[in-house]
């Protein structure tokens, strides 16, 4: 159920920013750029980050011509937390949620870690909303991920969650409560099977969090899924190698060869 602040008739002509809207009880910061007309890409943050890690996608999504959408998860950056816990489907109902309230029947998507993991369940329980979903550094069962991050120089430091937490979040004081609640994945073999849009999985050569073995199977269970392995670079390309991460994201999303990647 959404309870919104403001319900546009149409679709908005032009760019939106810091808009809140409840959706399914909590009440979630979102942003939009680009044209009205433009294809929505709809962006699914990391489990302890929000909207600003796609700072450096998002401008060069809205120069190729697409409409991106992103929003803070519950729980998550300027949303409030709501009555329900952050799991996989909750996730994604309140993906919908947002997509509904903006008056979007379909959108392409970009989920980073625990973003793209709620893809994996779009893509599973949603299909008719999407187009063509990135999954960067996801994981689909909890013995895909280490039990302790390798650790590298291009993670940011861990009081960069807590502090990024406390700046935005409506209730700061609640971290160590967020921690205690993110979701583990837990998808069959065939729930990936399952799955009829088309996939990118994407991930770093040197991932922290998710075992190399653990994503190549992915992208072997999902049909007809590319596979894409970015040297030099682990869970935080993103931030490490924009560029060639953005490369390769709006080839994808543009259906048009990417370019293997080197070191």
């Amino acid at each position: 159920m959404i309870a919104q602040e403001a319900t546009p008739a149409s679709p908005p002509a032009t760019p939106v920013e810091g808009q809140t809207v409840t959706v399914n009880g909590a009440d979630l910061y979102y942003e939009v750029h680009g044209p009205a007309a433009g294809q929505p890409v709809l962006l699914l943050h990391g489990s302890l980050g929000n909207t600003e890690e796609f700072d450096g996608l998002v401008p060069a999504l809205v120069a190729a011509g697409y409409r991106s959408v992103a929003f803070d998860a519950r729980a998550r950056g300027r949303s409030t937390w709501g009555d329900a816990s952050p799991t996989f489907d909750q996730l994604a109902a309140d993906a919908v949620g947002i997509l509904d309230h903006l008056g979007i029947d379909q959108a392409d998507v970009v989920g980073w870690s625990e973003g793209g993991t709620v893809a994996l369940e779009l893509a599973i329980h949603h299909s008719e909303r999407l187009g063509r979903v990135v999954a960067y550094g996801a994981s689909f069962a909890a013995e895909g991920s280490y039990a302790e991050p390798q650790v590298s120089d291009q993670m940011p430091p861990f009081e960069q969650f807590v502090e990024d937490y406390q700046r935005l979040s409506p209730e700061p004081e609640r971290f160590e409560e967020l921690l205690g609640v993110l979701p583990v994945p837990d998808y069959s073999e065939d729930e990936l099977r399952s799955i009829a849009v088309p996939v990118l999985v994407l991930a770093g050569a040197e991932e922290e969090f998710v075992k190399p073995e653990h994503t190549r199977r992915m992208a072997t269970l999902i049909p007809g899924a590319a596979l894409v392995i970015m040297p030099g670079t682990g869970h935080f390309t993103p931030f490490a190698q924009p560029t060639e991460f953005n490369q390769i994201v709006l080839a994808f999303l543009a259906s048009e060869p990417i370019a293997t990647p080197t070191t």
